[in-house]
């Protein structure tokens, strides 16, 4: 069974920037596809980000491309979301999540398709 932490969530006010992060144990973390996923108050939680295993190739909802990157780690077994340009609408909880993926190639993820889940932080930008 893969545990996987988040933390890092807060308040920011809009252009703001934050790093999120996600530890994960209890496997073998590295042939694990790596995603960020997010829930806005009363929306259904949506796709953010993903990370192949190898952490070489990466892919971004259009709402977040070009302002949040994701990342990894694995001598540290973490992956991090860091977000710049915050805006009010990035609201949510975030969560973290992964599915074992021997492919070094990752596209749009569905919630259905990731086996493991962690808690969630709660981001909130406002004014």
């Amino acid at each position: 069974q893969l545990q996987l932490v988040e933390s890092g969530g807060g308040v920011m006010q809009p252009g703001e920037s934050l790093r999120l992060s996600c530890a994960a144990s209890g496997r073998t973390f590295y042939t694990y596809a790596m995603a960020w996923f997010r829930q806005p108050p009363g929306k259904e939680r949506e796709f953010v980000a993903a990370i192949s295993w190898r952490g070489t190739n990466t892919y971004y909802s259009d709402s977040v491309k070009g302002r949040f990157t994701i990342s990894r780690d694995s001598a540290k077994d973490t992956v991090y979301l860091e977000m710049n340009s915050l805006k009010p609408y990035d609201t949510a909880v975030y969560y973290c999540a992964a599915k074992p993926l021997s492919s070094d190639y990752v596209t749009h993820l569905d919630s259905g398709d990731m086996p493991y889940w962690g808690k969630g932080t709660l981001v909130t930008v406002s004014t």
